[in-house]
């Protein structure tokens, strides 16, 4: 399983770059393994103001749904829109055309809480 060490995690198998006051946030490669065939993703925040734990959208794989959670509070500033089209990038490339928002963060987050690379994988068991 592919888990990028200069990324954070979430225990809700979310992954987050941060790059000044910019939050790319995808799922990991262990959600995609886990969720299957991924055939529609659906996000409908953006330009909203959403705290941490929110739900930002929703991934539809064949067998289910699954909610996606804000790991940190911010304004959802962008969507992945090849998604649209190509939703089997989040199962072929999670880590890099498969991201699926971009979100300008509030000031002062606190991202400390956020689980390293190592603390992801120890999470799984």
């Amino acid at each position: 399983m592919n888990t990028p060490s200069e990324l954070r995690y979430t225990k809700e198998h979310e992954w987050i770059r941060i790059e000044g006051n910019i939050a790319t946030i995808g799922i990991t490669d262990f959600a995609q393994g886990e969720l299957g065939d991924i055939v529609f993703v659906d996000v409908d925040t953006v330009g909203d103001e959403l705290a941490e734990n929110d739900v930002f959208g929703s991934v539809e794989a064949v067998k289910t749904v699954s909610d996606l959670f804000l790991p940190l509070p911010g304004k959802v500033a962008e969507f992945n829109e090849e998604l649209e089209s190509q939703p089997e990038l989040l199962n072929t490339d999670p880590y890099g055309n498969g991201w699926i928002i971009k979100l300008e963060l509030a000031e002062d987050v606190d991202a400390s809480e956020l689980l390293t690379a190592e603390q992801y994988q120890e999470s799984l068991g």
